[in-house]
């Protein structure tokens, strides 16, 4: 009788904690916390988005209930005022999510990549550790296929106008993160690049401006060399020089990339991990092709 009273008592208890597990699981699953430090994420939507595109990205970022999100539109005036040389009736269609944290540097995901046709998370990541952007994961996301640059103009306005984004950005670095982005998107066309390659290039020339302090147009010029040469990348004396005049003007603007060494370091291993399984890849099926036109020489020599 003991027994069965003990067994009965054991059973009750394991349901009571898997009954009680299931409340708190509830509970937490239905409620957001704010984070009274920094405020709602902050989501930007572009401004050639219909209601249907709008809440179609909403949804892409993961947003439920618009009164858990800081919301501001980014329009073609935006634009014109983060990138003076852009074009002010530009339609805006790329949108973001940012939600800033304590530590883990800038992490980017875009979660409709099949509609992001030119800048790649990598790029996203380069160019806002550029203009001055710490601890945040942002997510980019867009309904059409878009190039993907306007999303960076939605993220500066969202450190600019939000009611808790901390400190403001500056114009001359966000000017000029624009500008690496371009130049990132328009190198990854050249023949023999890709966007893992070019920002590895990018990336890496920073970590050497953060080791070297360069002085001099003539110390960046230097810089950008060695790192085409050590990366066996050939350029055109225009592109080259692009390279020269992005990263002289970041040496002008005294950016310290010290303080972000570390995710550059991360940045550049984690590209250079996937240039090498790229290059593995097409050797291993280079090597089947190369396999099997062995086998169809061989067979077309039997007949002649």
């Amino acid at each position: 009788m003991l027994k069965r009273l003990g067994l009965i008592w054991f059973i009750a208890m394991i349901a009571l904690g898997f009954s009680m597990n299931g409340v708190a699981k509830a509970s937490g699953d239905n409620s957001t916390v704010i984070d009274e430090k920094y405020g709602k994420p902050i989501v930007v939507t572009g401004a050639a988005l219909s209601a249907s595109q709008k809440a179609e990205v909403e949804k892409e970022l993961g947003v439920d209930d618009a009164n858990n999100v800081e919301e501001i539109t980014v329009t073609g005036d935006d634009l014109v005022h983060y990138i003076p040389d852009g074009n002010r009736n530009s339609n805006m269609y790329s949108s973001a999510k940012i939600t800033r944290t304590d530590s883990g540097g800038v992490q980017v995901n875009i979660v409709t990549p099949e509609n992001i046709t030119e800048v790649t998370a990598d790029m996203y990541k380069n160019a806002l550790l550029t203009a001055g952007i710490k601890n945040a994961e942002v997510e980019v996301a867009s309904p059409l296929k878009v190039t993907g640059h306007s999303a960076l103009v939605g993220i500066y306005k969202a450190y600019d106008d939000s009611s808790k984004s901390g400190d403001k950005l500056d114009s001359d670095r966000t000017e000029v993160a624009s500008q690496e982005l371009n130049v990132a998107t328009d190198l990854a066309k050249k023949e023999g690049l890709s966007n893992e390659k070019v920002t590895q290039l990018l990336t890496e020339i920073k970590q050497e401006i953060a080791d070297q302090h360069p002085a001099t147009k003539e110390d960046i010029e230097k810089i950008v060399d060695d790192k085409l040469k050590d990366l066996n990348i050939n350029l055109s004396d225009s592109d080259r020089q692009l390279l020269y005049d992005l990263f002289d003007q970041m040496r002008k603007l005294n950016i310290n990339f010290d303080s972000v060494k570390s995710e550059l370091s991360s940045l550049s291993d984690k590209l250079s991990d996937k240039i090498n399984k790229a290059a593995g890849d097409k050797d291993f099926w280079q090597s089947v092709k190369d396999f099997f036109q062995n086998i169809f020489d061989a067979i077309r020599g039997l007949f002649q």
